[in-house]
């Protein structure tokens, strides 16, 4: 790192260090906090991949930061202004005990699903870019840096085949993807610590403004950074929900690319492991720095891709199981989980809560709504993924359907029919609050009534 002395920036920050409760630095800024208000400088220093070394490149970076950031956080991100000639950017405080980096337990199945939908919805509308090709800058700057670094030469470069061998295997698909217009600019920095809760909901902010080549990717390697970390920090089940939110709501957007860019995810998975590698390695936390780059190697290791269905009737527990038994199967941070509830509101054109019209159940729908969930499974296992089918599967021909789709793709299939007293299955449907199902009494008692032939899936109860 190269500091560049700076007499005018030192004033700033004497004065605003004077008027200061507490001061929060990193590698390249200054927070300054101070009641309800926050004030942050650039350091004047040329880390190589940022470069805030002159005056005129801070001032462009703070008004980047303030653009950027509002887009996700316009309550905390307020304006510019200058101290001693240095410019200053404005900001909120806010509860640093609400930064999911304190506490990755709190992000529980819901805070996960906010997570994850939340996030999909800032992709879907953030701005298309070239950018593409970005990515082969960064495995080139990850090559470089760690291998500079003191952590065993054969491990490194295990590490470093299997990245090559891993982006090779990916680079046609990442480019259909730019063309596609999933390139866009993204947070850049999306982990826990820049990650916070506040009147209930998630709050991204602190995203990169000083590089449009670390900003400007791929949608998918943008979640990574998230899913890495939360997997990282011991919670897979975090981040498979959020993983499954985000297919959710970006399919609505997205469409089929949603699912086939999971080919590429644990390369994205594996290459998140490595930037936090050598940042760590950079802040004198060696043995940090290895067990990313450990991490960084395991997550790039393959498993053939499985089916599971999960069927019986409303309020027999098929979304419970298939969220518990996701984050299990296949490649971290596991399975996707396609359920027909979530499918059947996306074919509507309706949020994933908002409850259909009686047409939406009419003859015929069903069918649609099965195709698509097939079809998607069937898109997910193609790139490599396992997946988890989550539906009433009363018909033989839905249940036949999903085993075709597991032997057309050469996959080991998992067939289980839940079952559970009628009472039971009628207690969790009156129960259910801010869920995906609009089955109700009337539902149950009409799937009671029917014959679902003969079942040749294992029975469990849950």
């Amino acid at each position: 790192m190269k500091f560049v002395e700076d007499p005018a920036w030192r004033r700033a920050e004497a004065r605003l260090k004077a008027e200061a409760e507490r001061v929060i630095e990193t590698h390249c800024a200054v927070v300054f906090l101070a009641g309800r208000r926050a004030r942050k400088l650039k350091k004047p220093v040329d880390l190589g991949y940022l470069d805030f070394s002159t005056l005129e490149k801070r001032r462009w970076a703070i008004g980047r930061e303030l653009a950027f950031n509002r887009e996700t956080a316009p309550e905390i991100y307020l304006a510019t202004d200058e101290v001693e000639g240095e410019p200053v950017l404005e900001m909120r405080r806010f509860d640093e005990d609400a930064v999911l980096a304190r506490d990755p337990e709190r992000v529980d199945g819901e805070l996960a699903e906010q997570l994850g939908r939340a996030v999909a919805r800032f992709h879907l509308g953030a701005k298309v870019t070239p950018g593409g090709a970005n990515l082969r800058y960064v495995l080139d700057s990850n090559a470089n840096i760690v291998r500079a670094l003191d952590l065993g030469h054969e491990r490194i470069e295990r590490w470093a085949g299997a990245t090559e061998a891993a982006y090779a295997a990916c680079e046609g698909l990442l480019d259909e993807r730019r063309r596609a217009g999933l390139a866009r600019r993204c947070h850049g920095d999306l982990h826990l610590g820049n990650l916070f809760v506040e009147d209930g909901r998630p709050v991204m902010f602190d995203c990169i403004e000083f590089s449009d080549v670390l900003s400007e990717i791929d949608v998918l390697y943008d979640l990574a950074f998230l899913l890495m970390d939360l997997s990282f920090r011991g919670r897979v089940e975090a981040a498979n929900r959020v993983m499954n939110a985000w297919l959710d709501e970006a399919a609505r957007g997205f469409g089929d690319a949603a699912f086939t860019g999971l080919r590429a995810l644990p390369l994205f998975l594996s290459v998140r492991a490595a930037v936090r590698c050598h940042v760590s390695a950079q802040m004198g936390d060696r043995e940090l720095a290895g067990r990313y780059l450990d991490a960084a190697i395991a997550l790039l290791e393959t498993s053939p891709a499985t089916l599971t269905a999960v069927g019986g009737l409303s309020g027999s527990g098929k979304t419970t199981w298939a969220r518990r038994a996701a984050p299990g199967l296949g490649a971290a941070p596991g399975a996707v989980v396609l359920r027909s509830d979530e499918i059947r509101k996306r074919v509507w054109g309706a949020a994933a809560l908002e409850r259909l019209p009686p047409e939406a159940y009419a003859a015929g729908q069903s069918e649609r709504v099965y195709a698509r969930l097939i079809h998607e499974a069937r898109l997910c296992l193609a790139a490599g993924r396992s997946a988890v089918v989550d539906g009433v599967f009363l018909r033989p021909y839905e249940r036949a359907a999903a085993e075709a789709a597991a032997s057309e793709a050469g996959a080991d299939f998992d067939g289980v029919w839940l079952e559970a007293p009628a009472e039971v299955m009628h207690a969790r449907v009156a129960a259910r609050v801010g869920d995906a199902s609009d089955a109700d009494a009337a539902v149950l008692e009409a799937q009671l009534a029917r014959d679902p032939g003969a079942i040749g899936w294992r029975r469990e109860r849950l």
